[in-house]
């Protein structure tokens, strides 16, 4: 192979990916917002997942684009994991668009008598309108005219490849099938995109350079390699979005396996339907059947497997946030045996107060910017808060003793103080991040006094310290009452006197009236648990000893 070749080949290349990179950015641009709308309004059922996703990857020519932004949605919140596996599915049948594309257009017809055109025509529109959508559209026409060029600059280097050396790896073996898996991955990684590695098989093949059996398996191995793309993307994503990830990983490999499991058959059905079109079909056009057969074979096959597959999931990628968020003591095994269903959802609510006061205390010591750790804090207690709410109703409507309908209400009345506690945090947290630092030493002296004898309130109000006493949390509680009305009335005479700017002393007012009800709220919690824990006693003793 001689440098002007190898030149050739890898101008055909750079076309052929500068192409889509021009195709993929103005469609991103021209009909980003219609493309997203599609993505979150279209995975109402499975199959709608999968054509919404078959279809915007047909248009923007690159599954990896469109699986980036699955795994956005996902890390928003916007998509949940079953929406996001069903359009994965969509993204594999949907690269097989750009094989159809070379194999009918780039090999049928006279390329530069429209690609030439296309390229002119669209830099025009885009140098005329700009960033417009318009000139997007234009930026569109003029990578497909690009794409189009480079596939004619990579038949012409490979027509020239093919007369000039035969591979020495060709072959029906084990090794060359190993050999053409590992090409095909590693161009698909090397060039992040699956669809220029194919491109460069199907001219390759129409070039005689590779044989189509071998195309075949290198094909397999560009679809695995398209999952480089995903892998990049979730690093320090959030575990929904791995999981997502690992779901696009978990497809190409289980229909890559099947693909090489069945490749002779595949193969066979691949000859039978060049008889049947009368030899008119090509090489590029049997692959580029072959490449949309195996994809549409692995969706059939992992369709049914979709449920099995998410729970599966579902166990990796946890995060210490999920572990806590799941309850410990609940279990609906329980709701039948009253003095353990009491046990349970008292030791649960005090999980609950363990993160409220977390929270609290952390808020309490934010001094400039909210802490990420409050809003991953608050995640936990939102969810958690659900299954204790849950579980209560579940107890509400079995067979339970007529005492339980007092006690069963205080239980979600606990849950509900520690939820004010964490929504007061973010209150105090945000306030603390707006409001200017003071000045004033003697102020801020007091203040922060103020907010250690609150913190100092949270922590005794835990009903698992071993020396707790509702004596002592009532008496922590009347201090932290006494010292705010002490230092409401200091700022108001030193706002009086313009010490303090009204505004500032507005804010200061508020927050340690937050302060104040933050302090109140886990007492009255722990008046209730202390109430649910004797109960929870007394029922125990209450129990027949099933002891011989």
């Amino acid at each position: 192979m001689t440098l002007s070749v190898l030149g050739t080949l890898l101008g055909g290349v750079g076309l052929f990916l500068l192409g889509m990179m021009l195709m993929t950015d103005g469609l991103k641009l021209a009909a980003g917002k219609a493309l997203r709308n599609i993505l979150e309004n279209s995975t109402k059922t499975r199959i709608r997942g999968v054509l919404s996703g078959a279809l915007i990857t047909s248009i923007v020519q690159s599954s990896g684009v469109v699986t980036i932004a699955i795994i956005g949605f996902v890390n928003a919140g916007l998509m949940n994991l079953r929406q996001a596996i069903t359009i994965i599915y969509g993204t594999n049948i949907g690269t097989t668009m750009t094989s159809w594309l070379v194999a009918i257009i780039g090999f049928n017809l006279n390329i530069k008598a429209f690609a030439l055109p296309a390229i002119g025509l669209g830099m025009m529109l885009r140098l005329a309108k700009g960033k417009s959508k318009q000139g997007a559209m234009g930026e569109v026409l003029a990578g497909f005219g690009i794409f189009f060029l480079g596939i004619d600059v990579l038949k012409t280097g490979f027509e020239g490849f093919g007369n000039g050396i035969e591979l020495a790896w060709q072959g029906d073996g084990f090794l060359s099938i190993l050999i053409y898996l590992g090409i095909g991955f590693l161009l698909t990684v090397v060039m992040q995109s699956s669809s220029a590695a194919i491109a460069v098989t199907l001219t390759a093949t129409a070039g005689g350079v590779i044989p189509i059996d071998n195309a075949a398996v290198l094909i397999i191995g560009a679809n695995v390699g398209s999952t480089s793309t995903a892998g990049l993307a979730v690093i320090g994503a959030t575990p929904n979005a791995k999981r997502v990830a690992a779901a696009h990983v978990a497809f190409n490999i289980i229909t890559g396996m099947v693909a090489l499991l069945l490749l002779p058959l595949l193969l066979k059905f691949l000859s039978s339907m060049r008889v049947l079109f009368g030899h008119d079909a090509g090489p590029a056009t049997l692959l580029a059947m072959f490449h949309t057969l195996f994809n549409v074979l692995g969706v059939v096959i992992l369709w049914p497997l979709t449920t099995i597959m998410i729970r599966q999931l579902k166990g990796l990628f946890r995060s210490a946030e999920e572990d806590e968020a799941k309850p410990v003591y609940l279990d609906k095994n329980v709701i039948s045996t009253p003095f353990l269903a009491i046990h349970a959802l008292e030791k649960e609510l005090e999980r609950l107060g363990k993160i409220a006061r977390r929270m609290a205390k952390g808020a309490l010591s934010t001094e400039i910017s909210m802490s990420p750790q409050l809003a991953k804090d608050k995640a936990v207690f939102d969810q958690l808060e659900i299954s204790v709410g849950d579980f209560v109703n579940r107890m509400q409507r079995s067979d339970l003793p007529a005492e339980l309908d007092d006690v069963l209400p205080n239980g979600l009345r606990i849950a509900g103080y520690y939820a004010s506690m964490t929504e007061l945090a973010f209150m105090i947290a945000e306030k603390q991040s707006e409001t200017q630092p003071l000045q004033d030493e003697g102020i801020a002296e007091l203040f922060n006094n103020f907010k250690g004898t609150v913190v100092k309130m949270v922590e005794v109000s835990d009903v698992e310290l071993e020396d707790f006493s509702l004596e002592t949390c009532e008496n922590s509680l009347q201090v932290v009452i006494d010292e705010y009305h002490d230092l409401k009335n200091i700022l108001l005479r030193l706002s009086t006197q313009g010490v303090l700017h009204v505004r500032q002393f507005v804010a200061l007012q508020d927050m340690i009236s937050y302060m104040r009800r933050i302090a109140e709220l886990p007492a009255k919690a722990a008046r209730y648990l202390t109430g649910l824990t004797q109960f929870a006693e007394l029922e125990k003793e209450g129990e027949p000893d099933e002891t011989p």
